[in-house]
């Protein structure tokens, strides 16, 4: 058992795993820690789940039958349910972390992994939601602007797609504009980390910031620092 009190308020977690001794180990150890959880074992009857009743938190895995992880989380975004999502992969290639990204994914934890890792994922992400729903600034650095409240992003006046977690990256290095954020500052003030995990999601993250940020004839706004981090342009 946890050492750890049980939440006040049980978090309502949605576990989406084929592997059935897999997933029943990690529900048996959520629930230990003081979490509700539901479980399924495929991309159909978690889009099902949903459907019936919203979770706090849903963790996924990638390879599922019928429908994969990836087409899931697809699918949610597009139907504007933005349950926060771990993608659970047995893929640490960048590529296949990317894809996850791009489709939705808040974060994403590469098998095996520690219950603990999970855990502290979870209560970060909790963390991310409840800070990013007080937080409704505009703020803005040469020719982005970000809109915290409104989920929007310009440059050069230009409307730029992006996640929202995404956005919460661009904010931060928009906010500190002139000034280098280090990868363990990045990954406690957007993600709620206060360890360094074992995945390089900083440096996915900012990958993709450069692509949806990159304009004809413009500069690319972010400076790498390198053995130090990030840094915008003032």
């Amino acid at each position: 058992m946890s050492s750890q009190s049980p939440l006040e308020e049980p978090v309502r977690v949605l576990l989406v795993e084929d592997d059935e001794p897999l997933r029943r180990l990690l529900a048996e150890q959520l629930e230990q820690r003081g979490y509700a959880v539901q479980s399924v074992a495929d991309g159909r009857a978690a889009i099902a789940a949903v459907g019936d009743d919203p979770f706090d938190i849903m963790i996924l895995d990638r390879m599922l039958p019928f429908v994969d992880g990836v087409d899931v989380l697809r699918w949610l975004r597009e139907q504007e349910v933005m349950t926060p999502v771990i993608l659970l992969t047995a893929l640490g290639r960048l590529p296949e972390r990317i894809e996850g990204l791009e489709a939705g994914a808040d974060d994403y934890l590469v098998k095996p992994f520690e219950i603990d890792e999970l855990h502290a994922r979870i209560r970060a992400l909790l963390r991310r939601r409840q800070a990013s729903t007080a937080d409704s600034a505009t703020i803005s650095a040469g020719d982005v602007t970000v809109s915290l409240s409104r989920h929007r992003v310009t440059r050069a006046g230009q409307p730029v797609e992006m996640h929202k977690t995404e956005i919460k990256l661009l904010a931060e290095l928009v906010r500190e504009a002139g000034t280098v954020l280090t990868r363990p500052l990045l990954l406690e003030r957007v993600w709620g980390y206060d360890f360094v995990p074992t995945t390089n999601i900083v440096d996915a993250y900012i990958r993709r910031l450069r692509q949806r940020l990159e304009l004809p004839g413009l500069p690319d706004p972010i400076v790498t620092v390198r053995g130090v981090g990030y840094m915008f342009r003032a």
